[in-house]
């Protein structure tokens, strides 16, 4: 990817803009997503957003009921499924199953995540959020790779974060097997990953029409915080030490709802047709970052850079050949 394609291009659409302002226009009509994390926080809001536009979204998820439940009134044509990033082997069902049904796949949406997790292990001895957040979802991606060259166009989109600003892919121990576990380098390095297989992906699929971005949605409260004490979040200058949230807080943060819109910008919009392997972020692609940058904003060159896209893809088909 060349550092020129870094560069926003003026999507007409802003920071706050939510997933519904995005779609407003777009007729999604006879095409299929599929939204990992679909039933909580940025997930849902992404979901409702598709299938108001007309698209049939299907959500694998680890507790179905609770899909279910969350679901139960969004409007739209919407699928539940059995799914456990945690586990390989529902990944394999999950996909087995969704090629049965013969249906191309427009949009993929790699949602569903972990942070800052206590050290634990799934799979192989993977690192608990490398294994969630980039193996998993590799392993998923890449089996219904047959469901997205039918479509017309597919996209896939791989949340990342801004919190890849903590870590590259740490190449020579990636799952902390002989240094010190810090579980904010983890997270880190795992949106590193989700950023740099997007890239991977938009080399191999830009020639049949599959095109992959990578998103940082901004600060939300969801879910995803859910390892995280109100003292921890206090030290972030997230919350008060009383649990209120400051008011600088308040307008940097984005509701859910807010939060979607980048993800679903990236799955639809037009003026993307011929672009990919690009990170954006507030409805846009992401300027590259430079000594000027936010902490909190633009792409980092690590996950810009072509060589390691492709280090990442070999050393994470290694890792999946033993789970």
């Amino acid at each position: 990817m060349a550092a020129s394609d870094q560069q926003p291009i003026g999507s007409g659409f802003q920071a706050k803009s939510t997933a519904q302002e995005v779609v407003a226009d777009v007729d999604l009509t006879g095409r299929n997503a599929i939204v990992t994390g679909g039933y909580s926080g940025i997930g849902l809001e992404t979901v409702r957003a598709l299938a108001g536009a007309g698209a049939r979204v299907t959500v694998p998820a680890r507790r179905v009921d609770a899909a279910e439940e969350a679901l139960a009134n969004v409007p739209g044509e919407i699928e539940i499924a059995a799914m456990d990033l945690e586990d390989i082997s529902s990944v394999k069902k999950f996909t087995s199953d969704y090629e049965d049904t013969g249906r191309a796949l427009d949009m993929l949406i790699n949602n569903a995540g972990i942070m800052a997790c206590p050290e634990t292990r799934v799979g192989p001895g993977w690192e608990r959020q490398l294994g969630v957040n980039h193996l998993a979802h590799m392993a998923m991606s890449l089996a219904l790779a047959p469901a997205l060259e039918r479509a017309d166009g597919a996209r896939l989109v791989a949340l990342s974060s801004t919190a890849h600003v903590r870590s590259d892919v740490i190449w020579d121990d990636p799952n902390y097997d002989s240094h010190p576990y810090d579980k904010w380098e983890a997270y880190g390095q795992s949106k590193s990953a989700c950023a740099l297989f997007a890239l991977g992906v938009d080399h191999r699929g830009k020639d049949i029409g599959v095109r992959a971005f990578s998103v940082h949605p901004g600060g939300i409260f969801t879910p995803l915080q859910r390892h995280l004490t109100d003292e921890e979040m206090a030290e972030l200058g997230w919350k008060n030490p009383d649990g209120t949230i400051p008011p600088m807080v308040q307008a940097m943060f984005k509701t859910p709802e807010q939060g979607a819109s980048t993800s679903v910008w990236a799955a639809t919009a037009p003026a993307l047709a011929d672009k990919g392997g690009v990170y954006c972020e507030d409805c846009d692609i992401a300027k590259l970052a430079t000594e000027d940058s936010q902490r909190w904003e633009h792409a980092r060159p690590w996950i810009c850079d072509d060589e390691k896209a492709e280090r990442l893809w070999e050393i994470s088909e290694a890792m999946l050949s033993k789970a």
